[in-house]
């Protein structure tokens, strides 16, 4: 019977559990990168200021809806002009939509950016045509930056006096 030496198998089994340790952590740190759902596409409808139709790379039509911002509603101020504005930033053109989540309509909340890597979301922000929806989007004071120099400046909906959140606009609606 032939003796095993245990100083020739110890280094190989260190290096080899090293190696798994590397692997483990090369596929935890891509992981997540792996796991952003992305849509590309073409946006072929403006439906209002925060929400539109992209036509995907493979022909499937998605409604998708901008993370972590309200524009007004299309009947209060700035409505219009938040849903122009989308429209001047996205229509007929290509965009990237990092998804979130899907929401309990069945549209795609996400990030857009135009093929000029424009965040649209925050594009919107930064021209006073929404406010940053805190309450799916709490932990993000760099938006809560954009929308007070947007308020400060008075630009768009902050140019007027009291403007309404959009989600106390709809409770306001539903009420009556």
């Amino acid at each position: 019977m032939r003796k095993i030496n245990n100083n020739s198998i110890l280094p190989c089994i260190t290096e080899n559990v090293y190696n798994m340790k590397k692997l483990f952590i090369l596929i935890f740190s891509i992981l997540p990168l792996l796991l952003i759902a992305q849509l590309k596409g073409k946006v072929v409808g403006i439906t209002d200021g925060d929400t539109f139709k992209l036509l995907t790379t493979n022909n499937k039509q998605v409604k998708v809806r901008l993370y972590g911002i309200d524009c007004p509603e299309k009947k209060q101020d700035f409505g219009s002009v938040a849903k122009q504005f989308l429209s001047d930033q996205i229509l007929g053109k290509q965009v990237k939509v990092e998804e979130k989540s899907i929401d309990r309509y069945g549209r795609t909340i996400g990030m857009v950016f135009t093929d000029k890597h424009i965040n649209v979301n925050e594009a919107l922000l930064k021209a006073g045509l929404a406010w940053h929806y805190v309450y799916f989007d709490k932990n993000n004071p760099a938006w809560d930056n954009l929308e007070n120099k947007a308020k400060a400046a008075k630009k768009g909906l902050w140019s007027g006096p009291n403007p309404i959140e959009p989600w106390n606009f709809r409770k306001q609606k539903k009420k009556k």
